[in-house]
């Protein structure tokens, strides 16, 4: 009988598996650090597949840092982790298709990848920007300033520091950038491996990483996945001015998965970003400009129009209210395309906008995107309380939704913060008639002792991030006209945690006798049946929002998932009459506890009646 392995997938063996597939010859078997064959890449025989590499080579074109080795181990490093149900803080626990995942973006990202890999359309993050104070997200790679010498060559043999000079500057450069760097790196290539084929991801990042995020990005999607990096007007007025340049915005730097595939649509704005052209100096425009050397309308062009309102206007080939332009359509093309024109106080205007399938544009400067104290300004009014520092604008995050995703998605937020995704993602389903499902994850970072969401009852900024779920999804909610259907405004909260189960691995050296019989049940003590049947949902690449449904069979408890797609009991002493009754529903996947088993033979008999009752059964012990 087959034991499920709760730790995470050994993402090494995946992508030896991978090169394996391509060149079957270059499997080899080794003897590990126990005397144990196992089978490991022949590294020679890979070179005569591929050629030439670059090993010995000094000069390369690449780019590195101190700590990217450990930043690429941790990538792949395993982890025994879970992720614990909260109902209690979830809103319409049953129905939502929403996630919002307390802990550590880097444990979330490795479980979710048990069942999300490939299948999440779109990824907006807003990381820390790097403002040179240490990061909460400190992992196992970072590293002490004198360690960050000695990988970078900093010491000679006797072991002192080469010249002042680079001291000075790799602490206030190198490790600057270092550290941030090998924070992000493994959560990128994690983020790859979850979006779909046709996925896409968002990045925001002001001018102190932005050239860092780009050869970061190239070097784990490909520069040939590159699309863009939108500038995006974040200031209006009062920009930050304390350097020798007034800055008054930011970067979102985009991604694809893969090139090849159509990842990005612009069909949001085709009527919300209507505007009168008043200028009239774009060749696009129905009105030209005379130094634009296009005369060849003559006079013959004027003529009267009847406008919408009744009014009676002139439409001449020089335009009165413009003396640098020409009316340039003829009567005809005015009658043809009315609803493309605006009639206004006396004067006629072409409406300008982007059509519906035309290619996004990379400067989001116009009102319609937002700007910081915008995002500040509705965070604000819907929590009654300045509570958290620089949200992102519903109106930019919308708009990014609209581009990113399809109708019915998959979209991660891993940083998300004040949890703005979560508002646009329900806006723009209201709006658009559209079913985006977001996650988000998000570490309970604490709330200052003396800050304004602490005095409000805001432990972490968690408490933040639902809170402002709930009041958005109320308040859509409110603002409903009758009839009209109503989004989905809720969300599952999930919490990461150490595995449910002890750690029994011990030598028999390192434990007594007398320890034996509390390792008879290996379940930690505060764990309940819900918290091990969502650490077994990502090893069936089951979702966490999946439908469950907890039954008594013949007066024991078993959870049924998505219609028996898994059918799952931990209880103890489970009788035959039991398992019988889980057979006879004929579920997809059968799970039982190692203790759940009465006897010896009780284990076999699992197996055997399922053998005969639910052949297709596939049948696990946890």
């Amino acid at each position: 009988m087959e034991k499920v392995n709760l730790a995470t997938a050994d993402i090494a063996a995946e992508n030896a598996a991978k090169i394996a597939e391509l060149f079957p010859d270059i499997v080899t078997e080794v003897l590990d650090e126990d005397g144990n064959v196992r089978h490991s890449i022949d590294v020679e025989a890979l070179k005569a597949h591929v050629g030439d590499v670059a090993e010995d080579k000094r000069e390369r074109y690449q780019f590195t840092w101190p700590g990217k080795q450990k930043a690429r181990a941790e990538a792949i490093r395993q982890i025994d982790k879970t992720m614990r149900p909260c109902p209690d803080e979830s809103v319409n626990w049953d129905t939502t298709e929403n996630l919002y995942i307390e802990g550590d973006n880097l444990d979330a990202l490795k479980i979710l990848r048990e069942t999300y890999a490939g299948k999440i359309k779109m990824i907006y993050i807003d990381p820390p920007y790097n403002t040179g104070h240490d990061f909460v997200y400190n992992d196992i790679f970072a590293r002490t300033a004198e360690e960050e010498r000695a990988e970078s060559g900093a010491f000679d043999e006797e072991g002192n520091v080469l010249d002042a000079a680079y001291r000075v500057n790799n602490e206030s450069n190198g490790k600057f950038h270092s550290d941030w760097c090998s924070m992000m790196y493994p959560r990128l290539v994690l983020a790859r491996d979850l979006l779909s084929e046709d996925g896409v991801i968002f990045i925001s990042i002001d001018d102190s990483e932005h050239i860092n995020l780009v050869k970061l990005m190239d070097g784990i999607f490909g520069p040939s996945n590159y699309l863009t990096s939108i500038i995006w007007k974040s200031k209006s007025g009062g920009a930050n001015d304390s350097g020798n340049v007034a800055v008054d915005h930011e970067y979102v730097v985009a991604y694809s998965k893969e090139r090849e595939s159509n990842c990005l649509q612009n069909d949001l704005y085709a009527v919300a970003a209507t505007r009168y052209n008043l200028e009239d100096d774009k060749g696009r425009y129905a009105l030209r400009r005379l130094d634009q050397q296009n005369l060849s309308y003559s006079k013959a062009l004027d003529y009267d129009l009847i406008g919408p309102d009744g009014s009676v206007y002139r439409l001449e080939h020089k335009d009165p209210n413009n003396p640098n332009a020409i009316w340039r359509w003829s009567k005809a093309r005015v009658m043809e395309h009315m609803d493309d024109l605006v009639f206004k106080d006396g004067h006629v205007y072409t409406k300008f906008y982007e059509q519906k399938g035309s290619k996004p544009r990379s400067l989001f400067i116009d009102d319609r995107f937002g700007r910081s104290r915008s995002g500040s300004t509705e965070l604000r009014a819907l929590l009654e309380g300045d509570y958290f520092s620089n949200p992102k604008p519903v109106s930019l995050i919308k708009t990014l939704l609209a581009m990113g995703s399809n109708d019915d998605s998959v979209v991660l937020d891993f940083f998300s913060g004040s949890a703005t995704m979560a508002e646009a993602a329900m806006r723009l389903n209201l709006e658009d008639d559209r079913k985006i499902a977001t996650v988000l994850v998000q570490l309970p970072e604490a709330t200052g002792a003396d800050s304004k969401a602490a005095k409000a009852g805001y432990k972490n900024i968690c408490e933040i991030g639902k809170e402002r779920i709930r009041r958005a999804g109320k308040k859509i909610v409110d603002e409903l006209e009758p009839g009209q259907k109503v989004p989905d405004v809720g969300f599952r909260v999930l919490k990461i945690d150490s595995s449910n189960f002890e750690d029994v691995k011990r030598t028999p050296d390192t434990i007594q006798q007398s320890q034996l019989f509390g390792l008879a049940d290996n379940l930690k003590s505060d764990r309940t049946p819900e918290d091990l049947l969502f650490q077994l949902l990502p090893k069936f690449e089951i979702p966490f929002t999946a439908r469950i449904e907890k039954l008594n069979i013949c007066g024991k408890t078993a959870f049924s998932v998505d219609d028996d797609m898994l059918l799952a009991c931990f209880d103890r002493e489970v009788s035959e009459d039991v398992i019988r009754a889980m057979a006879d529903r004929h579920p997809l996947r059968a799970v039982l506890r190692d203790v759940s088993f009465i006897g010896d033979d009780a284990l076999a008999n699992f197996k055997e009646i399922f053998k005969t009752l639910s052949p297709a059964t596939e049948t696990k012990v946890v």
